[in-house]
């Protein structure tokens, strides 16, 4: 399909990314094949991460179609953003549609970016999955490839003000090795087993991360294991089905 969109974007991105002196690391970027269709499967703690999930697979020269909720779509802005760049319309009403286009672009050769988690972690730990990525992987014979992010959440996340001009930041980004998962396996045990793969890279990140907390109040961009602020697991699920998912 022609690229007239996708690659002006990422251009932009990047100049933008240079102005503001953000320092980029991405890590396994090998583990992403060069050509063929696979599915990124990423931690979700941003408004932004596919953005940063993209950029994970540029090494390998490979171009992201995200999965993204279709009120995205109907964005003026957005919408033809979205469009223009091939990414996939998800009705969650309905995703029955969204899931075969995503494998009919898998067996086309494609990397489908996902988020398994469906909503942004409150506590910056990874969050139960659904199931989605491990088994159109399989229908489509494709390779998974789990990804973290990390240091996006402190430009925009939930429940925080916009800090899109916040200069000189971390932003981590590190891909594992390939799940490669079968269509005579339980789809249940492989999302487990992609949740440990995922959580253990975040764990990785989040460990090697070059900026602590500048004070107590700062402190709410880490997890609460790690002596933050964040809700705990426990009680950001309790702000999930308290307020309205955004």
């Amino acid at each position: 399909m022609a690229e007239l969109v996708y690659p002006p974007v990422v251009l932009a991105a990047k100049a933008m990314f240079r102005m503001l002196d953000l320092r980029l690391r991405v890590d396994g970027a090998e583990h992403i094949p060069a050509e063929g269709g696979a599915v990124i499967a990423c931690n979700h703690v941003s408004y932004l991460d596919f953005v940063f999930c993209g950029l994970g697979a540029q090494p390998a020269g490979r171009l992201v179609r995200f999965m993204a909720k279709r009120e995205i779509f109907a964005n003026r802005i957005a919408g033809p953003l979205m469009r223009g760049m091939h990414h996939i319309s998800v009705d969650r009403a309905a995703g029955k549609a969204s899931y075969e286009e995503a494998v009919r672009r898998l067996r086309a050769g494609e990397v489908v970016g996902v988020f398994p988690e469906a909503t942004i972690s409150r506590s910056f730990t990874v969050k139960g999955l659904k199931s989605g990525a491990v088994r159109m992987a399989a229908e489509a014979g494709v390779p998974v490839v789990p990804m973290a992010v990390w240091g996006t959440h402190r430009l925009w996340t939930k429940g925080r003000p916009r800090t899109l001009t916040k200069r000189h930041l971390p932003i981590s980004i590190l891909a594992g090795a390939p799940m490669r998962p079968g269509t005579d396996e339980d789809p249940e045990v492989l999302t487990k087993d992609l949740r440990v793969r995922m959580s253990g890279l975040l764990e990785r990140v989040q460990a090697d991360y070059p900026e602590s907390p500048a004070d107590e109040q700062d402190r709410w961009w880490l997890p609460a294991h790690l002596g933050g602020t964040a809700p705990t697991p426990e009680q950001a699920a309790e702000l999930d089905n308290r307020r309205p998912e955004s």
